[in-house]
């Protein structure tokens, strides 16, 4: 009987301590206004998206624009304003580098921007339809030229005069230091050219030179010591 007597006693939860009491006072405090937060975010987020469909529906509106730049603003605000143009049936995109900067662009349909255009804004410049235009012409024509000149072939090089030309005078030059170095040579081993073996007299000539030797080896043989007197 004790023993079922002391166990029912340590069964049941003992008198709070004044501690204890503050503990829960301060948990039940943080939790009320936790919640009164929670629900202050979620009106916040249900106005603003209220000021996003306001704004978005001005812009449809408007058939001036065609295009609409808003301020920066966090991520949650992103988030609903993409949402809000998503069932509106626009296009978004949002551009900045990090997250203070980082805003939202909304195009209607018809207007929605080219790969040039959105560069543009990623790159953080303002975009030109004219300067766009006459940059990609200027860059459709380069790369044609380049085509043109693929097509051509390897580029052949003629030089405005010849290289024998140019360098006569050292050829010339060369070329009769290397005469003087056969004729030298042709001397030293005997060799005499075809053009000195050539006889440059007449017959006429020769056959008188036969003649007067003839004659002159006549009156040797017929002289005082000759052994026919």
């Amino acid at each position: 009987m004790a023993d079922l007597l002391g166990s029912i006693l340590n069964s049941m939860e003992k008198p709070p301590t004044v501690g204890d009491t503050e503990s829960r006072r301060k948990a039940r405090e943080q939790a009320a206004r936790l919640k009164k937060m929670q629900e202050q975010e979620k009106r916040r987020k249900v106005e603003f998206r209220k000021q996003m469909e306001k704004e978005v529906c001005d812009f449809i509106q408007d058939s001036a624009q065609t295009k609409k730049k808003f301020l920066p603003m966090g991520k949650i605000e992103r988030s609903i304003l993409h949402d809000v143009v998503e069932v509106a049936g626009l296009t978004s995109f949002s551009f900045g580098d990090d997250e203070e900067s980082r805003y939202v662009m909304i195009f209607k349909k018809e207007f929605a921007p080219s790969d040039e255009e959105l560069e543009a804004y990623r790159k953080g410049e303002e975009w030109d339809p004219q300067k766009a235009g006459e940059k990609r012409k200027m860059k459709e024509l380069a790369q044609k030229e380049a085509e043109e000149e693929a097509l051509k072939g390897p580029l052949k090089v003629n030089p405005n005069t010849d290289y024998k030309d140019k360098y006569s005078h050292l050829i010339g030059k060369v070329a009769a230091k290397d005469a003087a170095h056969t004729l030298e040579a042709n001397k030293a081993y005997g060799c005499v050219p075809v053009a000195n073996k050539r006889d440059t007299r007449s017959i006429e000539e020769a056959m008188n030179e036969i003649r007067a030797k003839k004659r002159l080896k006549q009156s040797e043989d017929d002289g005082p010591g000759s052994s026919n007197s």
